[in-house]
């Protein structure tokens, strides 16, 4: 491999939630990065030292890495030629039927596959169906090229990837022994703690990751509508039983989830198992439900068809930008069809269709809590509110 003096490291997809804190994190361990994306706007973004999306602490690091030439961004795919390791932040997306979609990955390696050569690296790092992987080291040897292949799988909370990073332990998982070590030596630059499994068993976790997060959040959604049925408030209830008490520490407040991975992932895995996947699937008919549950408790004591509703909060979670896959635009459409207008409002989402929170406050007859932003607390509407987060402490919600 003819190694390229300008860069050691290229990342594919690397002006993305998942590829630019990481490039950003790298090039500030002295590892020379580019950033290859396809989006214009987003490589200009980085270029100008410009954090494209919210992620918490990453504005200064960014402008010291431009300013030091050690993080670069381009829509120029030949510039991983000579790199000696590549990342690759494309994973594996599901289809209008939930089903994988197991051409993306191959279809992006394809790609850049003329500008790849003997001794690199290659990492994927997103999401993706267990065995593409070895499909992927399967590639790389039908196109006659001796290339390490390694899965080393993301697990940031999006917003808070810089910081976990460099906090989190990083699984590696190589086909051969030598992708393994040089897949370590590269995430020792940031992890504490390297974990090793082979390249399935790192497929799975990744899956597993977040399919547990998804059961948990359908769990604590199960509660709060069997709670709420009986006129009972799941938060105190949720406070009483997690006070204290370890065993039960992990139980989640109530809450619309949603966002580009969780569904996913937990769809994933139940293709993978030959759609044998019972507690996956049924989280998602009460994750998925939950925007439906709200809206049909709250036409049984309003008369929904004569009232303004407003919703707070656009993204799929807290404080962030993110409004992939969010539930508050599902919450939207049903309420379009049931009431009289909708109004929503988020500080940090760009969306033409959106109005500021004073318009929502002054105009709506009836608040829904879409997403638990931190500017939302304290707040105290005069009208009635669906608060299924529980954030604005105004006992049962609906």
């Amino acid at each position: 491999m003819a190694k390229n003096t300008e860069i050691d490291l290229a990342i594919v997809g690397g002006c993305g939630h998942a590829g630019l804190p990481l490039g950003i994190a790298l090039a500030s361990a002295d590892i020379r990065t580019v950033l290859y994306d396809v989006d214009q706007d987003a490589v200009d973004s980085v270029n100008s030292a410009t954090m494209p999306f919210l992620e918490h602490g990453a504005d200064e690091e960014l402008s010291n890495v431009i300013a030091s030439s050690m993080l670069k961004a381009t829509i120029d795919p030949s510039s991983i030629r000579g790199a000696e390791t590549v990342i690759v932040v494309i994973g594996t997306p599901v289809n209008q039927y939930l089903n994988p979609d197991l051409t993306a990955v191959q279809n992006a390696i394809e790609d850049i596959l003329p500008f790849m050569s003997d001794g690199q690296l290659v990492v994927l790092r997103s999401t993706i169906f267990p065995g593409i992987t070895r499909t992927i080291e399967r590639m790389m040897i039908g196109a006659g090229l001796d290339i390490d292949i390694a899965f080393c799988p993301e697990r940031t909370a999006e917003g808070h990837a810089l910081r976990e990073l460099r906090e989190l332990p990083q699984i590696v998982a190589g086909c051969t022994k030598r992708a393994e070590e040089r897949a370590a030596s590269l995430f020792s630059n940031l992890a504490p703690k390297i974990l090793f499994l082979e390249p399935e068993e790192a497929e799975v976790a990744k899956l597993i990751t977040n399919s547990w997060r998804y059961i948990k959040f359908a769990t604590a959604n199960q509660f709060y509508m069997l709670a709420n049925d009986y006129g009972l408030d799941y938060d105190r209830i949720r406070s009483a039983v997690v006070e204290d008490y370890p065993r039960a520490a992990d139980l989640p407040r109530a809450g619309f989830a949603a966002g580009p991975c969780l569904l996913k992932d937990t769809m994933q895995l139940a293709a993978y198992n030959n759609n044998d996947f019972l507690f996956g699937q049924a989280s998602m008919n009460i994750n998925e439900g939950l925007p439906l549950y709200v809206v049909s408790k709250l036409a049984d004591r309003f008369d929904l068809e004569n009232m303004t509703v407003g919703i707070l909060g656009m993204a799929f979670k807290a404080d962030t930008d993110d409004a992939r896959w969010s539930l508050s635009y599902k919450l939207r459409r049903i309420l379009q069809f049931r009431a009289r207008g909708v109004l929503c409002t988020d500080p940090f989402v760009d969306d033409d269709q959106l109005v500021d929170l004073d318009t929502v406050l002054e105009q709506s007859d009836l608040i829904i809590v879409g997403a638990p932003h931190s500017v939302y607390r304290g707040l105290d509407p005069w009208q009635p509110v669906a608060d299924v987060w529980g954030i604005l402490d105004r006992g049962v919600r609906i």
